[in-house]
């Protein structure tokens, strides 16, 4: 009895050696690889307004440059519309200065000079109106003479009432109303102008960013609709790694955990990567990226940005993402 409980002791230790070990080795981080694709961003290149295509500067494989010219449409009817938007503005602006300054002061000294004569006549035509009127009672006039001179009396009156408020007119100037008028013909002037003078310069077609021409789609001479891809460009910044990461693994990763990335045909010349992106939904592996002991296993999906790229990356280039052990 006393030896089968030395014995039970002893494996009871040896259990717990094993399991002491067992848990070690299962804790212990011995890296992590994980696998995906080179993930390079494209942009189709195209023109905002319509055109005869002038000129395209750059060829296939070309390496450009932010704000590099790669091709021209004919500028000539964007110029002419330019020219017609100015002239318009400047007319505005012309008419909005004429209301704000009011009205010349010759218009006024004129309008004020036509009501002095006005009273001139009108005190004139009264005096001529009296005289008749005194003459008919001693039977000096005819009764046609009074009616006359006081139809001109009258007339002239009412002149030098029209001619006063004409005067009054012109030295209170211009309506508030056909002041912004004026101002808001200005401004639709204005945004004519500035449309006019984006169109023209969007008939040239610049480099948003480095990178290689992969496609030119259109050749000088075409007729080229407004949005149609004249170019395709790789861009070269930035340069993703798109890779997948087992669910017991996903805490290994979170974003700004530093990587490196080897490809298959450089193993020995890493770059470096950071995690930039988690997925929050599972999906199966990619069969890009298949390995035997992940075909049906669920994954997420990483998007590591790699800092220190050569221009050796290529689009769908499959690499190894290395999770270094911690120390």
């Amino acid at each position: 009895m006393k030896k089968l409980l030395i014995v039970v002791i002893m494996l009871a230790l040896v259990a717990a050696v094993l399991w002491y070990f067992r848990d070690r080795l299962r804790r212990a981080d011995h890296g992590l690889k994980l696998y995906g694709n080179v993930d390079i961003r494209g942009v189709d290149l195209g023109f905002r307004v319509a055109g005869k295509l002038l000129e395209v500067r750059t060829d296939e494989g070309d390496a450009v440059h932010p704000g590099d010219l790669l091709a021209r449409l004919d500028p000539q009817p964007y110029a002419h519309e330019l020219a017609r938007a100015a002239a318009v503005l400047a007319a505005a602006e012309a008419d909005q200065q004429l209301k704000q300054a009011g009205y010349r002061r010759e218009e006024i000294d004129q309008a004020r000079a036509a009501l002095e004569e006005s009273r001139v006549v009108a005190s004139d035509a009264e005096r001529s109106f009296r005289r008749q009127a005194s003459l008919v009672a001693g039977g000096g006039t005819s009764q046609q003479n009074l009616d006359s001179a006081q139809a001109a009396s009258d007339e002239s009156r009412q002149r030098m009432k029209v001619n006063e408020a004409k005067l009054k007119l012109l030295e209170a100037g211009f309506r508030a109303e056909d002041i912004a008028a004026a101002a808001a013909q200005v401004a639709q002037a204005q945004a004519a102008y500035a449309s006019a003078k984006l169109r023209l310069q969007d008939t040239q077609l610049t480099a948003p960013s480095a990178g290689i021409v992969l496609t030119r789609a259109l050749e000088p001479g075409a007729i080229v609709p407004a949005g149609a891809t004249a170019l395709s460009l790789s861009l070269e910044q930035p340069v993703w790694v798109r890779a997948y990461v087992p669910e017991s693994d996903l805490g290994r990763v979170p974003p700004g955990t530093k990587v490196l990335v080897t490809t298959d045909g450089q193993p020995n010349k890493p770059f470096h990567g950071t995690v930039g992106f988690v997925s929050p939904r599972a999906e199966f592996t990619p069969k890009s990226v298949e390995t035997p002991e992940l075909r049906t296993s669920l994954v997420y999906r990483l998007r590591v940005v790699v800092a220190d790229p050569d221009g050796s990356l290529r689009q769908g280039m499959p690499i190894t993402v290395t999770l270094p052990p911690t120390p």
